[in-house]
């Protein structure tokens, strides 16, 4: 294995929370309720498809494109001022920085991601920063990987996957990636049979991976 590529919301950092709260705000100021059914659908997949979902399943008026701006505004402003990293962040990037290649892939826009990488200061230990912005197809859908994998320069058995989300896991197995499931509270109750390996958090990632480099 050459590259480890990191899902970050729910991954990386505790951003689900934020997700679901305001979502969950947002369809109360329809008058509506949002079940966690359609928030785990949501997950991983590009904010307009997101957006899609959430605007069929609830049968709301507003357009997809419209409500995106509103709920990008609010998560913007929690994003800088609500945002922790996940136990075992920090750990599982020191231990590979200059071992293995890192890689970001995720469903966010770039203004997320900056927000991210530069108030945990991290940008640095990583080769390729790969967001929503040019993949036409969200996951489960393989794209964002595999121009990750392609901007690595690297076979796809190459590389790790590591994501919280069923959506995701797919998405990293689908692009022929070695997958690790690291499930949140807001991710447990979903499918991950599919998956090489699940961990606990990142800590169990990070010693799998390490037991995977002695083979």
């Amino acid at each position: 294995m050459k590259a480890i590529i990191f899902d970050m919301d729910g991954l990386m950092i505790d951003s689900e929370r934020l997700y679901f709260a305001t979502e969950r705000e947002i369809a109360k100021e329809f008058g509506k309720t949002v079940d966690d059914k359609t928030l785990w659908n949501m997950m991983g997949r590009s904010p307009l498809e997101a957006m899609e979902i959430f605007v069929k399943n609830l049968n709301l008026s507003m357009t997809p494109k419209d409500l995106l701006i509103k709920r990008d505004k609010i998560m913007i402003e929690k994003y800088k001022n609500d945002l922790y990293p996940m136990k075992g962040l920090i750990e599982i990037i020191n231990e590979f920085y200059t071992k293995m290649k890192l890689a970001i892939s995720t469903g966010a826009p770039k203004i997320f991601l900056d927000i991210v990488v530069d108030k945990f200061n991290i940008r640095k230990y990583f080769d390729i920063l790969q967001t929503s912005d040019e993949i036409k197809n969200g996951k489960p859908d393989p794209e964002i990987y595999l121009k990750t994998i392609d901007k690595l320069n690297l076979n796809p058995e190459e590389c790790i996957v590591l994501e919280d989300s069923s959506n995701g896991a797919l998405a990293g197995k689908k692009a022929g990636c070695y997958s690790i499931a690291v499930a949140s509270e807001y991710t447990k109750g979903q499918n991950f049979n599919f998956v090489d390996f699940f961990a606990n958090d990142l800590i169990e990632a990070k010693e799998h991976i390490i037991e995977l480099q002695k083979k």
